[in-house]
């Protein structure tokens, strides 16, 4: 009866351990600090939800739709748990996309008015979400105010004088030139000897920001949103400022930067530097908060690279890669906030990336969740959406809500394909535990759980022999958590003092298809794609 007993304790002992590994996450206190570590979801307003039936998402869909995303109380557990939200760009324009905007001071009408961006904003805030908008100034629309004075002005000016700003201060807002007839980038105004540099597209010309009234004008519209409530920008092309001209894009984002902090300290800016961590390591030294850190994200990106289990030239395994970029980031703004992602509107989605592999879907969004910073994650990546090609309506389809209750769900945008969806939408999802939306809530909860994963100093562990396992602490304030990661699609045993963590205990875990994590003092017995925490 007494050895009985004895392997009783034993056992139980074990059992408890187990138990604290699969504990429900929702029993587990969350710890939400308030301050610019956020996790974002990002909306393509026009494919979200559409509140008044004209087959066009809007910012009331926005506002109906904003329990799903985090409906601001921590005892219940009905909601993602994302406490900031990117809105693409919400102004007038005469595209779908609407990066060409023609009004700087306006809603467009399809998404609604004003008084509906100012109730979004308000109740976001109910919620504890912070709000970023779409801030576009490489460029504006060839319809907006500013360049069609510009251009009526320069056709009206006699062959070989002049353009005199004194005259019409917005033909130093944007890149005249004469002399570029056939050159690509350069269009002709009108029947003029004129022409206007235009990157991207003819109908987005370029502005110069090197001039001042110009930079003025800038600043009166983000003061504008400031003053709306907004909690900060995402700057569109950043690294486009100055095509090819990174000293002087730097410098643009320094003077942005330095302008907003000047007028809400608080505020959080995040800029688009589509380049190599090289180069975005040059770019934060501008002071901007966060850049996005595109070496993460696609189908070649580190994120799905470690998924697929292919080696970087570099041999560095994944967490000793994390420490090396935040080692490369930090080196020039001490105070940035990584903004990593694996897709967004301009990519195809994570499903296609990875062959619509639901394992290694979700564990994709296991890695993304657990990195430093800000993540952020666009919409309809937590049920898997399907992409399709290159084309930019493809990637922008109509939020998959149900298949039985079509009220809300909008119209695909003009010109995208025929699209099959992979997996089951929202409302089913939400009903099964092993879903891809689950496995996205519970990442989530466990980021709200502990504040040391998005703020913490990394320590990779370093000389891990075993393949495809990777490993780290993260230390804030005091606080010490430890992160293990199995990206393979087999079971594996990891030694916790090889780990450098013979001192910690799981405290949570993600597996991909609900398999629960098994340990001692000694060992972890990871299932395939899984992610194991310790304290």
């Amino acid at each position: 009866m007494k050895r009985k007993n004895k392997w009783f304790v034993v056992v139980l002992a074990v059992l408890v351990m187990i138990s604290g590994c699969g504990e429900d996450t929702s029993s587990q206190p969350l710890n939400v600090i308030d301050d610019n570590y956020r996790n974002y979801y990002e909306i393509f307003v026009g494919s979200f939800y559409d509140s008044n039936g004209d087959g066009v998402g809007d910012l009331q869909g926005v506002i109906e739709k904003l329990d799903y995303i985090n409906d601001g109380d921590d005892e219940t557990d009905t909601d993602l748990g994302f406490n900031g939200i990117w809105l693409m760009p919400i102004m007038p324009s005469d595209s779908y996309h609407k990066y060409d905007v023609k009004d700087y001071y306006s809603i467009d009408e399809a998404y609604g008015t004003m008084e509906d961006m100012e109730q979004l904003i308000e109740e976001c805030h109910k919620r504890g979400i912070n709000i970023i908008i779409d801030y576009v100034f490489n460029h504006t629309s060839a319809s907006h105010p500013w360049f069609e004075e510009a251009c009526n002005y320069l056709e009206a000016l006699p062959e070989g004088a002049e353009p005199d700003a004194a005259e019409c201060k917005y033909v130093n807002y944007y890149n005249f030139a004469r002399d570029k007839e056939g050159v690509s980038t350069w269009h002709q105004v009108g029947n003029s000897e004129w022409y206007y540099e235009c990157v991207f597209w003819d109908q987005m010309p370029d502005l110069n920001l090197g001039d001042g009234e110009l930079r003025k004008d800038l600043e009166a519209v983000a003061a504008f949103w400031l003053e709306k409530g907004v909690d900060g920008f995402r700057l569109d092309a950043a690294k486009e400022y100055y095509s090819g001209q990174p000293d002087k894009n730097v410098e643009v984002l320094s003077w942005f930067t330095n302008y907003v902090k000047s007028v809400d300290k608080d505020a959080y800016i995040v800029g688009e530097v589509w380049e190599n961590s090289g180069i975005i390591a040059q770019y934060y030294a501008s002071g901007v908060t966060s850049l996005f850190d595109f070496p993460m994200s696609q189908y070649n990106g580190k994120i799905v690279e470690t998924t697929k289990g292919i080696k970087s030239s570099s041999e560095k395994n994944y967490t000793e890669s994390l420490e090396s970029i935040d080692s490369k980031y930090r080196a020039q703004n001490p105070a940035y906030i990584d903004a990593p992602f694996i897709s967004n509107h301009d990519t195809t989605r994570v499903g296609a990336q990875l062959y619509y592999n639901e394992d290694q879907m979700k564990y994709a969004a296991g890695l993304l969740l657990t990195q430093s910073g800000s993540p952020f994650v666009y919409y309809g990546e937590e049920i898997g959406m399907a992409s399709s090609g290159d084309k930019d309506e493809n990637k922008r389809l109509a939020m998959y809500w149900s298949d039985t209750d079509t009220e809300g769900i909008t119209n695909n945008p003009s010109g995208a394909d025929k699209v099959e969806q992979k997996f089951a939408p929202v409302d089913e999802q939400m009903e099964d535990e092993n879903s891809i939306y689950n496995y996205y809530k519970k990442a989530v909860r466990i980021r709200n759980t502990y504040p040391e994963i998005a703020r913490g100093t990394i320590h990779a562990v370093s000389g891990i022999t075993q393949e495809n396992i990777s490993a780290m602490t993260k230390t804030w304030n005091d606080e010490t958590i430890g992160i293990i990661y199995n990206s393979s699609a087999e079971e594996a045993t990891v030694s916790l003092k090889d780990m450098e963590m013979e001192n910690m205990s799981v405290c949570n875990y993600l597996t991909v298809d609900g398999s629960e994590v098994t340990s001692s003092k000694e060992e972890i017995k990871m299932p395939a794609y899984s992610i194991v925490f310790l304290k």
